[in-house]
């Protein structure tokens, strides 16, 4: 299933280094200027908008619309910048990855196997089987009601009820799969009109229900979806606490993304999900763990215990997505909030620093701590 992209840039040499890297990930590119982009975001949709940053205020706009078009699953946006102490301006203004320009093909592959995991990953959890079953809904401060669910995903599904609901409204839904087991599940209300309709976002879905719809989807999908995305190989583990670690890599995800951590070693293998709180893009990522519930916070501690009992061993590390957005993967309010993490800490507040200054900070903690390199 090929991918489309869009390449703004009046960059001969970028766009010529770009056009093979993109084919080798099945990706088409259309190329264009920042007026021409504006008006095509409109009339298409597609998978990847590759904007050059040599125009700031024109690229700012294309960016700002390419996040207005997309509908049902986002468009991925990398950015092409010359001048690196913006870096920070351009992630604000919304940009997924960053491609430091001049960039050689190496370089490029890099960024775009993070780009290009996570745009199947979108693709697939944004497919929505039609269906009709029956839903109890618990709205939250309302009432308990009867309803019909009209489509299903594994991260959400399209609601029907007797009555207008509100956007943000968080609801216990609980349902039985057709030839399936019984689901009880949380939402969160993404959207809703005056008919009863809304769109509901699937909130801390326990590791068996969201297999269980998975496989579902799967199962009754009347199209070819993509294969699950590769995890990003190659990566090292360079620091980590209780609440969070850094991981150096050439392909990072973008900030706020939802991404699984796969750790193996001596025939053992222990996963922990989170969201990557900051990015450096072509060198690492902070990740903030997840752990809302008990059972992120078991596969949390299996993850270290499994470390801590392989002194002088280096384990096999991947990293793939779970989402664009990581809304509900990690927890605002938690018992983490209470305990001393440096890193956490860093993490959260790395808004301030440039990639030297955070990773100055990250090696003086580490000083002072078990070094894991």
């Amino acid at each position: 299933m090929p991918f489309h992209s869009l390449l703004v840039s009046k960059d001969e040499k970028a766009a010529a280094t770009l056009g093979p890297v993109l084919a080798g990930f099945d990706m088409t590119a259309r190329s264009c200027g920042y007026s021409e982009a504006l008006s095509l975001l409109m009339e298409q949709k597609y998978d990847a908008v590759i904007i050059d940053f040599d125009d700031p205020h024109s690229a700012a706009l294309v960016l700002q619309n390419a996040e207005e078009a997309a509908s049902g699953y986002s468009a991925i946006t990398v950015a092409l910048l010359s001048d690196r102490t913006k870096v920070r301006n351009v992630f604000g203004a919304g940009a997924n990855f960053i491609l430091y320009k001049p960039f050689s093909i190496e370089q490029a592959q890099s960024t775009f196997r993070a780009a290009t995991a996570l745009i199947k990953r979108e693709r697939r959890r944004s497919y929505r089987v039609p269906i009709q079953i029956p839903v109890q809904v618990l709205i939250q401060n309302g009432p308990e009601m009867e309803g019909i669910i009209l489509d299903l995903s594994e991260d959400g599904m399209d609601l029907l009820v007797p009555q207008p609901t509100h956007s943000g409204a968080e609801i216990g839904a609980a349902f039985g799969l057709p030839e399936g087991p019984q689901i009880k599940i949380r939402g969160q209300i993404a959207w809703a009109n005056s008919n009863g309709q809304s769109g509901v976002r699937f909130l801390d879905v326990p590791a068996h229900v969201r297999a269980t719809l998975k496989t579902w989807v799967l199962s009754h999908a009347d199209e070819l979806l993509p294969d699950d995305p590769d995890p990003v190989s190659h990566c090292k583990l360079s620091d980590l606490s209780l609440g969070g670690c850094y991981v150096e890599t050439e392909s990072p995800f973008p900030e706020r993304s939802g991404i699984v951590l796969c750790l193996k070693a001596n025939e053992v293998e222990v996963q922990a999900e989170g969201m990557v709180r900051v990015m450096h893009p072509g060198f690492g990522m902070g990740i903030e763990f997840a752990s809302r519930t008990a059972e992120q916070r078991t596969h949390v501690g299996n993850f270290i215990a499994l470390l801590s009992s392989l002194p002088g061993t280096t384990p096999e590390l991947s990293v793939g997505p779970r989402a664009l957005t990581a809304s509900d993967e990690y927890t605002d309010a938690s018992d983490t909030e209470e305990l001393e993490d440096p890193l956490l800490d860093l993490l959260k507040n790395h808004a301030p620093l440039n990639q030297e200054e955070f990773l100055r900070q990250l090696r003086r903690q580490r000083s002072s701590e078990v070094n894991l390199a």
